[in-house]
C-alpha cells in the first residue's frame, strides 16, 4: 500500500526543513502567562490524535477513539485532517505532526527529526513525574521496553515503582514521551491511559516489528521478548496500572 503522508502538500517543505535543522529545545519558556493554545486532530493507524500547543511548544497528544489498524502495524493511516497553512498552525503543532507522522511510517526518520519542544507544566517544573518523563524520553529508545522499577531506578529512586505508575497516568504527551515502553517486571504490559491496552500492544507490536524482534504467541512481541531481561527488577512494579 502506498504510503499516505500525513503532511498536505503545501507543508510537505517542512519535513525537509525540520531534518537539516538542528533539534530545538525540548522545554521553552515558562508559564507566567495564559498561553494561546491551539489544537488540530491527525489520523493515525491508532485512531484519531488530538495535539495541542502553544508557540512556546506541545501542550498535550490525546487519543480521540478508535481502534487500532486490524491489518497491522504496516498499515497506512486514513487522509488526516488538514494542519492548514504555516501561518494558521503553531510550529510545534507542525513539528509534532511531521515526529508523528515518521513515527508510524518511517521511524529510521525519527533519529533526525528535532523532538517538539514541550510547553506543559509538568515539564517546566521540578518534580519527581517531571523527571521520570524526561529519564524516558531520554534514554528509552524506539524499540525498547522497561520495567516500573528499572525506570524509578534511572530516575533516581529505585523504590519510587509506584510513583512511576502514578507519573505515567500523568503523561500529557503519550507516544511522544513513549509511557507505552514501560511494562511490569513479569513482562505482563499494565494498563495504558494513552489509549488503553489494546494501543499498548498495538506500539509495542508497532516498534517490535519494525525493530526486527521475533514475533511470539500471544501479548505484545516486544515485552514477551523482553520478558527474560527484566525479570531481575523487583517485584514492586504497580501490577497493572501505568
Amino acid at each position: 500500500m502506498p504510503r499516505q503522508p500525513w503532511l498536505p502538500d503545501h507543508l510537505a517543505p517542512l519535513r525537509s526543513q525540520l531534518l537539516r535543522s538542528a533539534p530545538w529545545a525540548w522545554v521553552r519558556g515558562r508559564m507566567d502567562a495564559a498561553c494561546e493554545v491551539k489544537h488540530r486532530v491527525v489520523a493515525s493507524p491508532v485512531g484519531q490524535l488530538r495535539i495541542s500547543g502553544c508557540e512556546q511548544g506541545l501542550h498535550g497528544i490525546s487519543l480521540l477513539g478508535g481502534t487500532p489498524a486490524a491489518a497491522g502495524p504496516t498499515e497506512a493511516p486514513a487522509p488526516p485532517e488538514p494542519l492548514g497553512s504555516p501561518e494558521e498552525t503553531v510550529r510545534p503543532l507542525m513539528e509534532c505532526a511531521a515526529w508523528l507522522d515518521a513515527y508510524f511510517q518511517e521511524p529510521t526518520a525519527l533519529q533526525e527529526l528535532p523532538v517538539p519542544a514541550l510547553h506543559h507544566p509538568v515539564f517546566l517544573q521540578d518534580s519527581f513525574t517531571g523527571r521520570v518523563l524526561w529519564k524516558l524520553l531520554k534514554a528509552v529508545k524506539f524499540g525498547e521496553v522497561v520495567s516500573y522499577q528499572q525506570l524509578a531506578a534511572l530516575a533516581g529512586n529505585p523504590k519510587a515503582a509506584r510513583a512511576v505508575g502514578g507519573a505515567m497516568r500523568s503523561n500529557p504527551v503519550p507516544i511522544l514521551v513513549p509511557c507505552h515502553r514501560v511494562i511490569c517486571s513479569s513482562g505482563a504490559l499494565g494498563n495504558y491511559s494513552g489509549g488503553g491496552r489494546a494501543v499498548k500492544e498495538w506500539l509495542l507490536d508497532h516498534e517490535g516489528s519494525l525493530a526486527g524482534t521475533p514475533a511470539h504467541a500471544g501479548g505484545s512481541r516486544l515485552a514477551r521478548t523482553w520478558c527474560g531481561a527484566l525479570r531481575g527488577s523487583s517485584s514492586s512494579d504497580p501490577t497493572g496500572r501505568d
